[in-house]
């Protein structure tokens, strides 16, 4: 068997990242298996289906390294293969035609209520002679249920799950305008794409047993059937807004890695051991849907922007300058060809510190811009009168050094025992004059990138002589 599985959003909103880790998971089962991951996109809903919420998936997948092995499937597209299902279902005796109207359902529902009976329908049309409708009027087709008994479906994450047959009523799999209902398209796309592997959110638990008895109906192998636990909020409720980034392209604006980011919901629900640092051919090689908890998860925003630091550190650094330089530009930070060559021979250095692209494109602005920088307003009081003086007295010291980074560690160690002052005193001042900050990465390699007349311009430019 050829493992296949699918991810299969609805276009009705930004796919959030709950759903990036159920296409996550779907992808490494397949690729652990050897098999083919697939995309469909469940846009029957016309109303709430947009083609921006289509292209911010298929933007959010391609980011995360998910984008499916095959062309995406439409769900849309296929209506006419959900109605012929559905005609053949009928055809065979497992559906038949009901001629309900809206204000009959609907008093169905209340009566059921008023006896404290759950609002199912009752088969009124199950036995009914199609004949004895009433002319003009459009019938739904219903899956003739089984009544007895029970659905046994065996999850792969969840063991095995069962509900009684009598508390599942005859849903309709095709409607009276002749569209199919979602729970009965969803069965034919899995056959049609041959999908071997379901793995979902455990939210959609209660639709497979429906699934699973038009499946029956067809005389279909049912997939297996692997559902995953929902992710809460850091307070175990609903994962939402207030919490957090919840859309996986906010985590990209907020400067997150995709791997990172991939890294981490692979570990929200599945572990291996002790392993928390899992890149992606680690994850291929070691994933199983039998190391899936069965609890829900919590995001823990706190744990992600720490992983994510470690992959900075180990991130190319050309990319990461790319990168930087994309932020910078968006900030509205102009800079020229010198401007960005000293953000990339800084960038061992900056990343060392910063736990997001955000966070890295800010500690990289001085390096990327000419002149004096903007003194944050922390570092501006760090600049008082004896710190000035000091500043003017280090230059005449520097302007004599020579320009590599182990020289100019040397000269300041040597300029701060010629004073007797620890070499705080001398780097802190530094530090501000040539990047605006109280933080940067090491004050040598500053020096040594914005090179010596960049630097001695911005410490000049804040530098006031001693009048003694």
């Amino acid at each position: 068997m050829t493992v296949r599985t699918r991810f299969a959003p609805s276009p009705t909103g930004f796919l959030h990242i709950g759903g990036a880790r159920t296409a996550l998971f779907n992808a490494l089962f397949a690729r652990h298996h050897g098999g083919a991951y697939l995309l469909r996109i469940e846009d029957t809903d016309r109303a709430r289906s947009t083609q921006e919420a289509v292209q911010q998936i298929l933007d959010s997948l391609e980011w995360l390294g998910l984008s499916p092995d095959e062309p995406p499937v439409f769900q849309s597209r296929r209506e006419a293969r959900h109605a012929e299902v559905a005609r053949e279902l009928l055809a065979r005796g497992h559906a038949y035609l009901a001629f309900d109207t809206p204000e009959e359902l609907v008093a169905m529902r209340e009566r059921a209520m008023r006896e404290g009976r759950p609002p199912r329908y009752d088969g009124g049309w199950r036995d009914r002679d199609p004949a004895s409708a009433p002319p003009g009027l459009k019938p739904a087709i219903r899956l003739k249920a089984p009544r007895e008994g029970e659905t046994v479906v065996k999850d792969l994450v969840q063991g095995e799950v069962r509900v009684g047959n009598a508390e599942l009523d005859d849903m309709i799999i095709l409607r009276s305008d002749g569209t199919p209902t979602y729970l009965h398209a969803v069965v034919v796309d899995d056959h049609d794409m041959a999908i071997t592997h379901v793995i979902r959110g455990d939210d959609h638990l209660t639709n497979t047993f429906r699934q699973c008895q038009i499946y029956d109906a067809m005389g279909w192998r049912r997939p297996y059937f692997a559902h995953i636990p929902l992710i809460h909020g850091p307070d175990g409720a609903k994962l939402s807004k207030r919490h957090g980034a919840v859309s996986v392209l906010e985590f990209r604006e907020q400067g997150f890695l995709p791997e990172a980011v991939c890294n981490y919901l692979l570990r929200l629900g599945w572990g291996h051991g002790d392993e928390e640092f899992v890149p992606r051919e680690r994850a291929i090689e070691l994933f199983d849907l039998k190391d899936v908890g069965r609890s829900a998860s919590r995001m823990d925003y706190a744990k992600l922007t720490h992983l994510n630091g470690q992959y900075l550190r180990q991130a190319d650094d050309a990319r990461l300058t790319q990168e930087v330089l994309e932020r910078l530009t968006r900030r509205g930070v102009l800079f020229g060809t010198r401007g960005a060559e000293r953000v990339e021979r800084l960038m061992p250095d900056l990343k060392e510190r910063a736990k997001t692209l955000e966070e890295l494109a800010g500690s990289a602005a001085f390096a990327a811009t000419e002149g004096p920088p903007m003194l944050e307003p922390k570092a501006a009081a760090a600049l008082t009168p004896e710190a000035r003086a000091r500043l003017a007295d280090l230059a005449q010291f520097l302007n004599n050094a020579p320009w590599e980074r182990a020289d100019l560690e040397s000269w300041l160690r040597d300029y701060a025992e010629v004073k007797g002052i620890k070499l705080g005193q001398v780097a802190q001042p530094l530090r501000v004059a040539l990047t605006g900050s109280l933080q940067s990465p090491p004050i040598d390699a500053v020096l040594w990138v914005l090179g010596r007349t960049e630097a001695m311009d911005r410490i000049l430019a804040v530098a006031e002589p001693s009048e003694a």
